[in-house]
């Protein structure tokens, strides 16, 4: 009897696990670096720090607006790339472990993982 409800609860576990979530977590570390290094970053409005930069975005399906600036210099706005996490596919077997890597974002990955902008300079323009 303890033996089959062993087994029992390891099934359950296997089936309702979410791999997304368990093997590559909700963030993910994507790096920022610009030519003229000491841009400052944005991440939807927020100052996250300067370049060359690490940033832990979370995982869903919607981007975040990075925002790159530096006095003289252009600012500049990406949306860093979301493409289908593959490991969500080891949830084959329980569609259980779909639902909870798609409600934390664990279903999506950021590829690349590396950004390197370069910023263009403002053009001077004189007062005749």
């Amino acid at each position: 009897m303890k033996k089959a409800l062993i087994i029992l609860l390891a099934v359950q576990v296997l089936i309702l696990s979410s791999c997304g979530t368990i093997f590559s977590g909700t963030k993910q570390s994507v790096q920022i670096r610009t030519f003229t290094e000491g841009a400052n970053v944005e991440v939807d409005g927020v100052d996250r720090g300067v370049t060359p930069l690490t940033l832990d975005l979370k995982r869903g399906f919607k981007s975040p607006v990075i925002t790159l600036s530096k006095e003289g210099y252009q600012k500049q706005e990406f949306y860093p790339e979301l493409t289908f996490n593959n490991v969500s596919l080891l949830n084959l077997f329980g569609m259980f472990g779909f639902v909870i890597d798609a409600a934390t974002g664990a279903i999506m990955k950021y590829d690349p993982k590396f950004y390197e902008v370069n910023l263009k300079e403002e053009s001077k323009q004189s007062n005749l």
